[in-house]
């Protein structure tokens, strides 16, 4: 009867610790720190069906991003590196954007919360904003200024003012301004500048 011979283990000859004693590649440049894993490895952007230019909404710098997109869903959000801005680099809130965007944390619906009261309640979009436009409009017409003690014309408010965040981008704070100067509103500030 004859002896099978034992056939050799080819599982630890492939290890890449190994691969890289026996070729004399102790830093793992020349490819043998590879396994069939690392083949098999595919950026997460590669499944996107479009990727749209957008900005960073977080400071006034203007940050250009690319967003992924999947299936209509935001799959990830990176620096864009043709940006002459920064270059595809992101600080560490803009490499969060995903998490902005995505985030379980992320509320969804309008929370008010009346006076005096200690709850918050979920109110309809559509009659939050009435509340906000009746409390403009009230304020404005309380607290309107049509002209000074020289019958010089003013039209305007003191009563209301703005104050823009950083994440408003240069267009958005051009509306904006528009707005509130038709509304005569004066005091026209952004986060941005302070």
């Amino acid at each position: 009867m004859k002896q099978r011979q034992a056939e050799p283990d080819h599982t630890n000859m492939e290890w890449p610790v190994l691969k890289q004693f026996r070729e004399r590649d102790l830093l793992g440049l020349n490819g043998t720190a590879a396994s069939p894993r690392t083949h098999e490895l595919r950026a997460r952007t590669s499944k996107a069906d479009r990727v749209v230019g957008s900005v960073c909404p977080y400071c006034a710098v203007g940050c250009a991003q690319l967003v992924y997109v999947k299936d209509e869903k935001i799959i990830d959000i990176e620096g864009d590196p043709a940006s002459p801005i920064s270059h595809g680099c992101l600080c560490p809130k803009g490499a969060a954007t995903f998490q902005l965007v995505s985030g379980s944390h992320r509320v969804h619906h309008v929370l008010y919360r009346a006076p005096y009261s200690k709850r918050w309640e979920t109110i309809p979009l559509e009659q939050a904003l009435d509340m906000v436009a009746d409390r403009v409009k009230t304020t404005r017409d309380e607290n309107w200024q049509d002209k000074d003690e020289d019958g010089h014309p003013l039209r305007r408010t003191m009563a209301i003012a703005h104050l823009g965040g950083a994440t408003l981008d240069n267009e958005e704070n051009y509306l904006i301004k528009k707005l509130l100067t038709s509304l005569g509103i004066l005091q026209v500030e952004n986060q941005a500048r302070i």
